[in-house]
């Protein structure tokens, strides 16, 4: 197995102290936002192998990125049943998440969209990383977050007459007709009728609804202070109304949710372990200085009202703790390591990430602290030992 050495992304959302607490260190007084773990292209993990032979006949050891160690013996890396099923390359992507304040409020498209959202823009010639390009690469984009700390955030759609009956209680008149019209509708038709006006309607007229609306939310406090909070970060963004369409979602340690295609979703607070598809495609809806792509969002989005399903991990007779979830892509597993627990097998047919949340466990010869991760070729040997709380991303193959 081989430790990873991973980048931290600066991301003006991130927090300044979460991911610095964990790993350790000091604080550099700058947004920490997430820190990468895997074989993404645009920041990939980089691990120490054995180079090309020298004139002596000794290699010596160089960082390379996993990136390149996967493409130069795919099958070794990943096992022949992940690469048959994914093709050569890791499909998924591990992340420490800190949260400092709101991301933008999106959805992912499902498989059939991406490809086909893909093509059309490939077809149409739409530079990659211009700034209104939607799709960036042919995947979906399924996400995991695991809480670590307390975790605040929005996923799916909450019943109309809630969303309703919340808007009422702040007294701003121009919210009437939204509320209204989520009365008056089905589910499906309402939902999307108000996420449309919201999106669709006079920036201007807009921001002076988000001030008042801010305003009554900052007076009642209680169930009203996120949407508080998150117009303090984004003040006259049309997304702080359509928060208001949203579940309100507070996770404890050890609790996740899981944001399948269409589910509108934002993260608000907290520091999380996440585990998503290798994709980089999303639409925003609002909470945002990026580009929104309205017509093509309001194709992506599921309207339909949704239960948040908070998930709790499953335990297994070796201790592994599971997070279901339906997609392939990915598995997130947590072991939490006691003394005298004896040594965890964790050998497995397909490729690994292991990442330590907490204590000093052991994974084979490497002793971990929190923040350390390693990468663990298909079918190689490899068990867990010691004290702390391990982490185990790998995929169904």
């Amino acid at each position: 197995m081989d430790r990873l050495s991973n980048t931290v992304r600066p991301y003006a959302w991130g927090s300044t102290t979460a991911i610095p607490a964990l790993l350790g260190v000091a604080p550099t007084g700058e947004p920490q936002a997430e820190m990468w773990m895997g074989a993404h292209p645009g920041a990939p993990s980089r691990i120490t192998r054995p180079g090309p032979a020298t004139a002596t006949g000794t290699p010596h050891p160089t960082e390379q990125p996993l990136t390149d160690v996967i493409a130069a013996d795919p099958v070794g890396e990943l096992g022949p049943a992940a690469v048959e099923k994914f093709g050569p390359r890791l499909p998924f992507l591990l992340k420490l998440l800190a949260a400092g304040a709101p991301l933008s409020l999106q959805v992912h498209p499902d498989l059939a969209q991406a490809q086909q959202g893909y093509a059309d823009e490939e077809r149409r010639s739409v530079p990659i990383d211009a700034p209104h390009r939607t799709y960036k690469d042919a995947n979906h984009k399924p996400e995991l977050i695991c809480a670590l700390t307390p975790f605040d955030g929005l996923c799916g759609f909450r019943r109309p007459i809630e969303a309703a009956e919340a808007m009422e209680a702040l007294g701003v008149d121009s919210l009437k007709p939204y509320a209204d019209l989520l009365r008056a509708q089905p589910e499906e038709a309402a939902l999307r009728e108000v996420l449309t006006a919201i999106l669709t309607a006079d920036p201007a007229q807009v921001a002076e609804t988000v001030t008042a609306a801010a305003a009554a939310a900052e007076r009642l406090g209680g169930a009203y202070a996120p949407y508080a909070r998150i117009a303090h970060h984004f003040p006259g963004d049309a997304g702080v109304i359509a928060a208001m369409l949203l579940n309100y979602v507070q996770l404890q340690p050890g609790e996740a949710l899981f944001l399948g295609a269409g589910v509108p979703h934002a993260y608000l607070d907290g520091l999380g372990v996440e585990i998503m598809a290798n994709s980089d495609n999303v639409l925003r809806c609002g909470l945002t200085p990026k580009h929104i792509d309205v017509p093509e969002l309001l194709r992506i989005v599921r309207f339909e009202a949704t239960d948040p399903g908070v998930l709790r991990p499953e335990a297994s007779p070796s201790g592994e703790e599971l997070y279901e979830t339906p997609v392939d892509e990915f598995r997130l597993s947590r072991f939490d390591l006691s003394p005298g627990g004896g040594p965890v097998d964790l050998t497995a047919a397909t490729p690994q990430i292991l990442l330590c949340t907490a204590g000093a466990p052991r994974t084979g010869d490497l002793g971990l602290v929190p923040g350390d991760s390693v990468f663990v070729p298909a079918g190689e040997k490899a068990e867990a030992s010691g004290t702390g709380t391990l982490f185990r991303a790998t995929v169904v193959a």
